[in-house]
């Protein structure tokens, strides 16, 4: 198949999993993860119409983005990696979406960097909810705190939140403890769900999923 093909099945499947659960898939956004691909291989997306799209690191989206911005309008560019603090500036000015936040050195970073730029990305909160040591994300017991930090403590507006569950257990418990922790603190968004796993977080109330994979295809990693 054809990555114009495989884009089809993915927003067919997303239509499908909305629809079956009673909701409007236009509440469902793609985000079509495009991390490690060059630009060329973007651009049979662009030409077909998609328009928001994930990057895992700030270098990498700097040298890959700008350019394609210029020629297609409309792109929204969302940060899905984690965000170091000394990356906060270009971040910024690159991303439309920061999905990574989770710890008070980066909201921090973010109100001043925010403040200097007069530039407002929305933000998203990851949550590691799976409570991994080797993995981003503020601890589910932390969440609602760090939340409400955020807003008062930073004077950030949290759009939503994020999970990547254990590879090992089954999403759905992790799914649906997000949108507990979304629910009770008034946060709209949720990004979760990659491509083994988007149609069941779209029945557990994903309002962002981002997929990699089964639409651009097995990714080649530089060696370390």
């Amino acid at each position: 198949m054809s990555i114009i093909d495989r884009l089809n099945n993915a927003k067919d499947a997303i239509a499908r999993a909305a629809s079956d659960c009673g909701r409007d898939p236009a509440t469902v956004t793609l985000v079509c993860v495009t991390k490690t691909f060059p630009a060329e291989d973007v651009l049979p997306l662009l030409d077909a119409g998609q328009r928001v799209f994930g990057e895992n690191r700030v270098q990498e989206a700097m040298g890959k983005w700008p350019a394609l911005r210029e020629k297609f309008p409309g792109i929204e560019l969302h940060l899905i990696g984690p965000l170091q603090s000394n990356k906060t500036k270009e971040a910024v000015e690159t991303f439309d979406v920061i999905q990574s936040v989770d710890r008070e050195k980066i909201a921090q970073a973010l109100a001043e960097e925010m403040a200097k730029q007069g530039k407002r990305p929305r933000l998203f909160i990851q949550v590691n909810t799976g409570a991994e040591p080797q993995k981003a994300g503020v601890l589910p017991q932390d969440a609602d705190a760090f939340i409400a930090a955020c807003r008062d403590k930073y004077g950030l507006e949290i759009s939503g939140l994020m999970c990547v569950p254990p590879v090992d257990e089954q999403a759905s418990p992790h799914f649906a403890l997000l949108a507990d922790i979304a629910r009770r603190n008034g946060v709209p968004e949720l990004s979760m769900g990659m491509s083994s796993d988007f149609e069941l977080a779209i029945q557990l109330g994903a309002t962002y999923v981002r997929v990699g994979s089964a639409i651009m295809g097995t990714r080649e990693y530089p060696q370390a």
